[in-house]
């Protein structure tokens, strides 16, 4: 079986709106992730791979099974979406327990595959407390346990970071890394920081639309001679904001620095090139792909 997922020309509509255009990707072992602002169509992707959706036209296999045949997709498949619930006065071995039942799986193979997972997660010492105590990030590592509990070859976790405090967020991205070492684990985000310090592959999306793929790298490299530095007066923010995009400002005395991304160098006080980062490089994607930026005109 191949472990590798292909989307080919997918399409997908809700009524008169088409949340996703002409779709081509190739996903292969080890962390992808899906970059892209709320609305952009991700979770629309993600769920048509989960067999969750339909789509109207273009073909999708995962691991060489064509997604028209749902049940035996579902088998190799782990999903966890944005919104994670699970019935509140269960314990947390009682929840993965009563999934694994679910899903069919033998008593000996349920205990032996939950005991595991509830360590991998770092549940341990919440084995028994019920679903309604665990903090924010307590719920998200229960729902990777529960999307790896039939061992899944592909993993698909839809915005598994928003909302989490710094310390969380590391500590799920580490995890994500390790079960990455041996299937598929797509990671869908707007957060940049989590696809830059986790993926190697990557795919903007933005409006239904695929506007960029490749490795991290290649997306840096692409920003590279458009981002820049300025000391400005005060009384030219305004005027730059329009005129660029302007990723962060640092207020003085009498200056501002800004760091703004332009399609040619800029004719400013104090201006030096700068070494683009991932979300420089994120941001001036958009700008190149023509995407409205806002934040930009005050």
């Amino acid at each position: 079986m191949d472990n590798v997922i292909e989307i080919s020309h997918v399409n997908k509509f809700y009524g008169r709106k088409q949340a996703l255009k002409d779709v081509n990707l190739t996903i292969e072992q080890g962390m992808f992730g899906l970059l892209g602002r709320n609305g952009a169509g991700k979770t629309t992707l993600m769920k048509a791979l989960a067999t969750l959706h339909g789509k109207q036209s273009g073909e999708i296999t995962v691991c060489g099974i064509p997604i028209k045949k749902s049940r035996e997709i579902r088998s190799i498949t782990g999903y966890l979406p944005q919104d994670f619930s699970m019935y509140p006065s269960m314990t947390v071995c009682e929840c993965l327990d009563y999934l694994g039942i679910l899903s069919g799986m033998e008593k000996e193979t349920r205990k032996k595959r939950i005991d595991m997972l509830i360590k991998k997660v770092n549940l341990t010492e919440k084995r028994n407390s019920k679903v309604k105590s665990l903090s924010g990030g307590m719920k998200r590592r229960l729902g990777i346990a529960q999307a790896l509990l039939h061992d899944p070859k592909v993993l698909i976790v839809d915005e598994p970071t928003a909302g989490l405090d710094p310390e969380e967020r590391i500590r799920f991205r580490n995890l994500l890394c390790e079960v990455a070492e041996e299937r598929i684990v797509i990671l869908s985000t707007h957060i940049v920081g989590d696809i830059e310090a986790t993926c190697e592959q990557i795919a903007i999306m933005n409006e239904g639309e695929i506007l960029w793929k490749g490795s991290v790298t290649e997306l840096v490299d692409n920003a590279r001679g458009k981002v820049f530095t300025a000391q400005i007066p005060k009384g030219m923010l305004s005027q730059v904001k329009k005129e660029y995009i302007v990723t962060a400002m640092l207020k003085q005395k009498e200056e501002t620095s800004v760091r703004i991304i332009a399609g040619k160098r800029p004719d400013l006080p104090g201006l030096r090139s700068a070494e683009p980062n991932c979300e420089d490089a994120y941001m001036y994607c958009l700008y190149q792909n023509g995407c409205e930026i806002e934040g930009g005109e005050e």
